[in-house]
């Protein structure tokens, strides 16, 4: 193991690597080393303004074992291929990519945010304790950017509680992980396909399930029942006992949600619409 530091922050890896090429991007400010696609993510300042930067090419000790260097790299660039399609209002903006210090570098808009943190963590259980109809809002945005996203080709593969980040002054909120969106239809070939179990639907879990927008649509209502009906650990419950919204909502959500493909919405865009029909409606009873 080896120990370096970058702008302060300590930092161990598997073997010795020499960052001095970051100061071309700005003074490092933080550091996000645990990326299950084996990149390392920094903050970087530059000019009075901030960026975000995610490099592949050094092998961080917390990093997938399974992933080496060159697996890291080949990742990232097709994660650039894939900002580049999925380009939208709620994807974190990408400016650039580029091979630098023997790896490649990838550069983004700095959001001023945290993980929306559903999974009820440290101060982010925060975002859980939001009015109901800011928590409307941003589940909208979420079922908006996935639908453009199958619009596009691309399945939603290892959606989680920290793809998605809110400002807590502004109220903005961005989509800020695809790496491993994959284009439609996807096959969980060795069974170890990535992502949370609580949001992932029944075919993600079985070795050769195919995961295409049906398999999204679950993603979708399950999330829909974290928001609404998580317990103290934000594990979605089905039960319509602990639904927070009315009937409606509840009736299309648990639809979304179903265990059996057949019985779901055909894609993201169906279910936007009933779900946006049963919302707006529950909004406009409230007070």
């Amino acid at each position: 193991m080896f120990t370096t530091h970058i702008g302060g922050i300590k930092l161990e890896l598997r073997k010795p690597f020499d960052f001095g090429f970051l100061k071309k991007y700005g003074d490092i400010f933080k550091l996000f080393e645990n990326q299950s696609s084996g990149a390392l993510s920094f903050g970087a300042v530059k000019a009075g303004k901030r960026y975000f930067l995610k490099f592949a090419g050094a092998e961080a000790v917390r990093a997938d074992e399974r992933l080496n260097a060159e697996d890291a790299i080949s990742r990232l660039k097709a994660t650039v291929k894939k900002h580049e399609d999925l380009r939208h209002p709620l994807l974190i903006g990408q400016l650039y990519a580029e091979d630098a210090g023997g790896g490649f570098i990838a550069v983004y808009d700095w959001f001023d945010g945290v993980s929306c943190g559903y999974w009820q963590r440290g101060d982010n259980i925060r975002f859980m304790a939001l009015p109901v109809r800011e928590k409307l809002r941003v589940y909208a945005g979420i079922l908006e950017f996935h639908a453009h996203a199958a619009s596009k080709g691309y399945v939603a593969i290892d959606f989680n509680d920290q793809s998605t980040l809110y400002d807590f002054e502004t109220g903005d909120f961005a989509i800020c992980d695809v790496d491993f969106y994959a284009k439609q239809s996807y096959m969980n070939g060795n069974g170890t396909i990535c992502g949370d179990p609580a949001l992932m639907s029944p075919e993600e879990k079985r070795i050769y399930g195919l995961v295409d927008e049906i398999s999204n649509v679950y993603t979708m209502g399950a999330l829909a029942f974290v928001f609404f009906a998580g317990d103290e650990n934000s594990n979605p419950r089905f039960g319509r006992e602990s639904w927070a919204l009315d009937d409606e909502t509840y009736n299309v959500a648990l639809k979304a949600a179903s265990a059996a493909r057949s019985g779901r919405h055909r894609s993201i865009s169906e279910y936007l619409t009933e779900w946006s029909e049963a919302a707006d409606a529950y909004l406009s009873g409230l007070k």
